[in-house]
């Protein structure tokens, strides 16, 4: 228990018999008793909760990035293969050049898929 030993604590237990008597120690004993209690259970309360968030937040992420792999695999499959595999990456390399207007993450984000685009092709023919 907090590192008192067992002569440890019968000293306190001695010395509060002492101070309080014997007829408020039994009282104080039972409330100290019920306020610790009290305290376990909030405690369990409030873990148990944070514990149900983090899982629905770690929840929400996993259907974000299947829902986004999803509208990935779909719009790849409503594409036609380009058939030279030059001039489909000099057309995207064009689009991501002309939006200049794309922020920085959304640049990236189309030169990743033109980029995975180029690896399909490649393997389409190899």
């Amino acid at each position: 228990m907090f590192g008192i030993g067992t002569t440890e604590l019968l000293v306190i237990l001695v010395v509060a018999l002492l101070v309080l008597g014997p007829k408020k120690l039994p009282e104080i004993a039972r409330s100290l008793g019920k306020t610790l209690a009290e305290f376990k259970r909030v405690s369990t309360d409030v873990k148990r909760t944070i514990d149900l968030e983090v899982e629905e937040e770690e929840e929400k992420e996993r259907s974000k990035k299947l829902k986004q792999k999803m509208e990935h695999k779909s719009r790849q499959e409503k594409k036609p293969p380009a058939e030279d595999s030059g001039s489909a990456q000099e057309q995207e390399e064009s689009t991501v050049k002309a939006d200049s207007g794309a922020s920085a993450p959304e640049a990236e984000t189309q030169e990743r898929k033109t980029q995975d685009r180029n690896v399909q092709q490649q393997e389409k023919k190899g």
